[in-house]
């Protein structure tokens, strides 16, 4: 089978690349191992919901039109909107098809599939960020105690009864110590660098703040450090619909034992470390910065009379927080310690000695090959479902000057 491009993937960086290529005319195909909006329905935890407020679920050419634009989609809302998306331009997705390679050929590439190859000019790898789980080599050294990770966690009631470790602090760490604390466990949360902040500020979302103020537009080649801003963990927030803050205050008020960051295993005690204080000061620190930057915008666009007044969240209260703990007060740990892509078998040479992708933008470097999903693509929400549509016009539009010049050529 043949076509000019090749989409893997029919989450929401996908199928918005596919709309922009159907607004150009150009042929192409969705190749999907599932059905649209697979990892939402399959690699979610039951109570999960987005981080961004419903009127944030904007792709090209379709939007929420719901009567809660405050509220958040659970992962089953979110999968229906993605499936309804689908089906409003007809993205021609073929669902159950595993792609296993991308090999190099001089025309283009080859895409092998478990139901049979596929000849392209150019692939866009449209599988996400949050592929596989990352969990630190540490875990060796845990085998008396279930490990769980954050991808594979559903709900209390899958767990051994007893203590449970949650290693890390941002926002699946948060909310899944939150959701066991509440089922009565017993939980103890291992916190290392996170970015803290309020769910409301002033009366309104603190997404709405970052649209309003520009922060999610901010792009790629605008900041000092892109490889670190690609890098930060995911941001310290639940949906839910009292619209409440859950950091490390709200944990700890509930009877979460807070810890530094899990450090080694040594002779049946996990090991924490003992800058806990320096990395929620750091935290309060950037948050402030930010509700600093919101100030501002309020005073410089004279909005203090439509909005509330300032409502800083109190400092992060650190008690004094032990560096071991016995292994056997916990039968389980929850590994919330991030995600890393997954892409079928591609040539080693676009990766570099990381691991990474190499890419300038989601152009990666080869020839006729793209990305789209991965923090800070192009821009800082650039793994929102909001950030999609913007990063995959751009592409597009890359991506027909290339078709463009091929054919002349």
């Amino acid at each position: 089978m043949e076509t000019p491009v090749v989409i893997i993937g029919a989450g929401q960086a996908g199928l918005a690349m596919s709309r922009c290529l159907t607004d150009r005319s150009v042929e192409h195909v969705v190749l999907e191992r599932g059905t649209v909006a697979h990892a939402w329905r399959t690699e979610r935890w039951e109570s999960l919901r987005l981080l961004t407020p419903n009127w944030m679920s904007r792709l090209p050419g379709h939007r929420y039109v719901g009567d809660d634009p405050d509220g958040y989609m659970s992962a089953a809302e979110a999968a229906g909107f993605l499936e309804g998306y689908g089906r409003s331009f007809a993205a021609p997705v073929r669902a159950h098809t595993t792609v296993t390679a991308v090999v190099p050929t001089p025309g283009g590439s080859l895409v092998e599939t478990d139901q049979g190859p596929w000849r392209c000019r150019t692939v866009v790898l449209a599988t996400g960020a949050a592929g596989a789980p990352h969990v630190p080599g540490i875990s060796a050294a845990l085998p008396a105690v279930r490990q769980v990770t954050a991808l594979e966690y559903r709900s209390p009631d899958q767990l051994d009864a007893g203590g449970v470790l949650v290693v890390g602090a941002s926002a699946s760490g948060v909310q899944i110590a939150d959701e066991l604390r509440r089922a009565g466990r017993a939980v103890t949360l291992a916190a290392g660098e996170h970015i803290r902040l309020p769910r409301t500020y002033r009366g309104r979302d603190i997404h709405w703040w970052m649209d309003a103020i520009g922060r999610l537009d901010e792009r790629y080649d605008q900041v000092d450090d892109l490889s670190r801003a690609r890098r930060l963990p995911s941001l310290q927030l639940v949906g839910t619909r009292e619209r409440r803050t859950l950091d490390l205050n709200a944990l700890a008020a509930g009877g979460v034992q807070v810890v530094g960051r899990l450090v080694g295993v040594s002779s049946g005690r996990a090991q924490f470390s003992g800058s806990l204080a320096n990395v929620v000061a750091s935290a309060d620190l950037k948050l402030h910065r930010l509700l600093d930057r919101i100030d501002e915008h309020v005073a410089a666009h004279d909005l203090a009379g439509r909005v509330g007044a300032t409502d800083r969240p109190e400092p992060t209260r650190v008690a004094t927080a032990p560096t071991e703990i016995e292994l056997s007060r916990f039968s389980t740990v929850v590994w919330a310690t991030g995600y890393r892509p997954r892409y079928p078998r591609l040539d080693g040479s676009v990766f570099d000695r990381r691991g990474r992708l190499r890419h300038d933008g989601g152009v990666v470097e080869a020839p006729g090959m793209y990305v789209l999903g991965l923090p800070f693509l192009r821009r800082r929400k650039s793994s929102f479902i909001d950030g999609a549509g913007p990063d995959a016009h751009e592409l597009c539009a890359h991506l027909v000057r290339r078709l463009s010049r091929r054919r002349a050529a």
